[in-house]
């Protein structure tokens, strides 16, 4: 499996969770891995492990950004795939009337602001190959509602899904495919840690999924793998969903 050989994939939020079994995925297929974090201990690891560079960033400041790709371009000579999957889900984001200001501007800057950055400065250099593929972390909340909410979260994956399907259109025919990703829960290090505070949480979103449990990291990885590859060459401006079917329930098998 080495469909992904010779091209350059930029992954950002690359130390754990899906951004981590997603550069595992990618560089098994073959691609060279540029594994960007803003902790470097995890972000290292990770590209050691995947003999890819580490970029330690922040993504949600230009000028870190224009050099995560500037840097990617230099040392191989392209930037064929972005994942852009960095993102935070605070616990004090919850409820909109008792989130404050300082956590919604926080969650958007870092879920959403860094998505166009990633995007804008990704992008010119997949002009130069006349080719690409861009894949925005969203969430399948970007599609519906919650009682239980983190209502900044909400927002900026709702702002990804729009974001992703625009620049989708806007460069389709430049050869540039731009998708969302939109997950279910996710057994990862953030979920774990924020359900593991409120164990109720977990259980009264748990019982929404028919597949009856959360997805695995690997999981979300295979898609990533799919939407960078050719395989999904028809594929751009779309919402991928791979959330169990949460989507889609009205009521849940018993």
């Amino acid at each position: 499996m080495q469909g992904l050989a010779d091209r350059v994939a930029v992954v950002t939020g690359a130390g754990s969770g899906i951004g981590l079994a997603s550069v595992r995925r990618l560089a098994a297929e073959g691609a060279r891995i540029v594994a960007v974090d803003v902790d470097e201990a995890a972000g290292k690891t990770a590209a050691d492990e995947t003999g890819g560079l580490f970029i330690r960033a922040d993504v949600s400041v230009e000028e870190d950004v224009r050099r995560i790709y500037a840097t990617a371009h230099e040392t191989y000579g392209s930037v064929d795939i972005a994942f852009n999957n960095a993102g935070i889900s605070p616990p004090d984001d919850d409820s909109i009337l008792t989130t404050d200001l300082d956590t919604w501007h926080r969650v958007q800057q870092v879920n959403l602001t860094s998505v166009y950055l990633c995007c804008k400065h990704a992008i010119g250099y997949m002009q130069r190959r006349g080719r690409g593929s861009v894949i925005n972390t969203a969430s399948f909340v970007a599609v519906m509602g919650s009682a239980t909410s983190q209502i900044s979260y909400t927002a900026s994956k709702g702002g990804v899904l729009a974001l992703s399907r625009e620049l989708g259109v806007q460069f389709a025919r430049e050869g540039i495919r731009v998708n969302a990703l939109c997950p279910g829960p996710v057994n990862t290090p953030l979920l774990r840690e924020l359900f593991a505070k409120d164990p109720e949480r977990a259980a009264r979103r748990l019982v929404h999924v028919p597949m009856g449990r959360f997805a695995e990291a690997t999981e979300i990885a295979g898609a990533v793998a799919f939407l960078a590859s050719d395989d999904s060459s028809f594929i751009t401006a779309s919402c991928f969903l791979v959330d169990g079917g949460i989507s889609a329930a009205y009521v849940t098998p018993l």
